[in-house]
């Protein structure tokens, strides 16, 4: 079991960038599938991007390109963060951190509902 605390959140100008951080504590010696996932007003939760163990992502077609997400890389730390580029008014929304079980495999997939450690959330708000 994990808990997730995200950070980085703000109010940008359309072109603008932000880099997302996502805290990880808890069983960190087990291997995680781990996303970033965001939610409009009025809309679904959709899937971002997504990282397995070994550091191969996964990314939603609108956002290819403009966002990266990585580990933190340190021993011990399970910590990762999505890094955000030219930035649209269409990716506002609140972004959640999100990590799952790794064992039965399937990384790449953007669905929320297989995801079952939830950070809190932070506010991405981008203006034309």
């Amino acid at each position: 079991q994990v808990q997730l605390v995200e950070s980085g959140g703000g109010s940008v100008q359309a072109g603008g960038s932000l880099r997302l951080s996502c805290a990880v504590s808890g069983n960190i010696f087990s291997r995680y599938c781990m996303g970033w996932f965001r939610q409009a007003p009025g809309e679904e939760r959709e899937g971002v991007a997504t990282i397995n163990p070994d550091g191969i992502t996964a990314y939603a077609d609108s956002v290819k390109g403009r966002f990266t997400i990585f580990r933190d890389g340190t021993v011990n730390s399970l910590d990762f963060y999505l890094r955000m580029n030219e930035l649209k008014p269409e990716d506002t929304g609140t972004y959640y951190c999100a990590a799952r079980s790794a064992r039965d495999g399937g990384c790449w997939l953007l669905y929320s509902h297989v995801y079952n450690y939830w950070g809190q959330g932070t506010q991405v708000t981008v203006s034309s």
